[in-house]
């Protein structure tokens, strides 16, 4: 009997079960981000009309809200359109990055390394192991939610373990830490730009958001996470499987991946080590150069610096010059035409996010134009400031709500764009900086993903688990990954709190107030 019909209470299932229905009536993010774009364009136009204006602390001027269906909106909408597009600020970073995180990731280099670090873990240390490199994996993006927990379940076997702990706990170090990670990767320049965006209309935006400027917490959060996936895989997961007696043994073929190297495979790791360490050695040269043209005027890094506004560059060096010098060690880059063509099929991947960021866009950028923005962030911190609610607890209901969305909008991006149209703006003008709102997102927008149906991921786990048991359904799924949401989400939510009253840098340059 499986454990889905043993043991979880019928009562959790109707609410599972209604979590699905309520979530599969939600559109496709391109058509709800649409539908949003039209609301605003009536809602602006009918407050516009009742002369409604926002005066924003530090502003000497009222502003006054904007109708998009006046004569000044129309043509707004008409003249603006490509700009509000192909100036859309995540484009310019993730598009750049993923050109050589998708190059790393064709050649094998990614796949390589996570092998290499799961395959010499010794049998206690696999679960820490696991924790930590799928917590650090999401710098692959979603492929990441497809490559590991595979990985993870093939070392967990050679080693004697349980393979489902080891495919559950992959998944779910992905999935509910999927917004950190040791490493910048694009999601962070994704998440800076729309922070940007939205805070550049206020008169005192705080600290220009950049790809590092979560980096410290991300660090700490990324460590602390892992290690608390691997104790959970350890002494929750893998004891609950082998008393509730799930196979070990797959009913069908095993995944096309091996969990050991070729000879060539290592040559070709220890060659993009060693032109990553050169890479690094390049730049750092040119950083520690006394007149360094990286350096800021006063010769310095921080608050800002041409080295911070560099990120970009970094990362792709970063992954783009260790990428072309395996893929050439262990024959996938046999030619110089190789390398655009992997990067070119990097690109077609993001076909989705390109189409999803020309409705984001425009929603941002309406959003923005009409001050509706603007005139819900001063209501809403008035609000705040009335019922005594303008400190710590503003944000921890902020990240209950973010979890509680995530349930619906799998899509981080998405999702940030719809909260931080609103929240941003009105955390800025309680005193507090875009980038720690971001932070306070980050533990929201995670941790509830591995338990949501609506997770498309979801399903190909499922397929996974139901090589070991075939009986498997998406309540069995879902009740696995239970027992992480909770801790992550209270010891994620832990680690911001000691950041917040410890009033510790998130990143460099990014605090948790605004300073005048």
């Amino acid at each position: 009997m499986s454990e889905t019909r043993a043991g979880r209470p019928p009562r959790l299932d109707r609410v599972l079960n209604l979590v699905e229905r309520v979530g599969n009536k939600l559109p496709e993010p391109f058509i709800l981000f649409g539908l949003l774009f039209l609301a605003v364009v009536v809602i602006s136009t009918a407050v516009a009309a009742f002369g409604v204006s926002v005066r924003i602390p530090g502003d000497d001027e009222v502003t006054p809200i904007r109708g998009a269906l006046t004569g000044e909106g129309l043509e707004f909408l008409f003249t603006e359109m490509a700009e509000n597009f192909i100036g859309f600020p995540p484009l310019e970073t993730v598009v750049t990055i993923m050109l050589a995180v998708g190059l790393a990731e064709r050649t094998g280099l990614l796949t390589a390394l996570i092998r290499v670090a799961f395959g010499g873990a010794p049998r206690w240390v696999l679960p820490y192991a696991v924790g930590l490199v799928g917590i650090a994996a999401s710098v692959m993006a979603d492929s990441s939610m497809i490559i590991v927990p595979p990985l993870a379940a093939l070392v967990f076997k050679a080693a004697g373990r349980h393979p489902v702990a080891g495919l559950l706990g992959g998944f779910a170090a992905v999935g509910a830490g999927y917004s950190t990670s040791p490493l910048v990767t694009s999601l962070d320049a994704l998440f800076a730009g729309i922070s940007n965006k939205v805070a550049e209309t206020l008169p005192d935006p705080g600290a220009v958001v950049t790809p590092v400027s979560n980096y410290y917490f991300n660090l700490a959060s990324s460590i602390v996470l892992g290690l608390l996936a691997g104790l959970l895989i350890d002494k929750v997961i893998e004891p609950r499987l082998v008393r509730t007696g799930v196979p070990r043994e797959e009913s069908e073929a095993a995944p096309s991946v091996k969990a050991e190297l070729e000879p060539a495979e290592r040559r070709g790791l220890v060659r993009a080590g060693v032109a990553f360490l050169l890479t690094a050695a390049g730049v750092l040269l040119l950083v520690v150069w006394p007149d360094s043209p990286l350096r800021n005027e006063a010769g310095g890094f921080l608050p800002k610096s041409p080295l911070l506004d560099s990120v970009t560059t970094l990362i792709f060096l970063g992954f783009g010059v260790p990428a072309i010098v395996y893929g050439a060690r262990v024959g996938v880059v046999r030619r110089a035409a190789d390398v655009p063509k992997l990067m070119a099929e990097a690109i077609r991947e993001l076909a989705g996010f390109l189409v999803l960021a020309f409705m984001l866009g425009q929603f941002i950028a309406l959003f923005n134009w009409t001050n509706l923005g603007a005139w819900v962030a001063v209501s809403g911190a008035e609000l705040l400031r009335a019922i005594g609610l303008d400190g710590y607890p503003a944000f921890l209901g902020f990240m209950v709500l973010a979890s509680v969305l995530n349930l619906f909008i799998i899509s981080g991006s998405s999702l940030w764009t719809l909260m931080a149209s609103v929240f941003v703006p009105m955390f800025v003008l309680l005193g507090f900086e875009p980038g720690f709102a971001q932070a306070a997102f980050r533990v929201g927008d995670s941790a509830t993903q591995i338990m949501t149906p609506l997770n498309p991921y979801m399903i190909i786990i499922l397929g996974y688990l139901r090589r070991y048991e075939p009986s498997a359904g998406m309540g069995t799924l879902v009740a696995r990954m239970t027992p992480f949401v909770v801790p992550f989400w209270l010891v994620w939510a832990l680690i911001l709190t000691v950041f917040y009253f410890a009033d510790l840098p998130l990143g460099p340059g990014t605090g948790i107030r605004i300073t005048p």
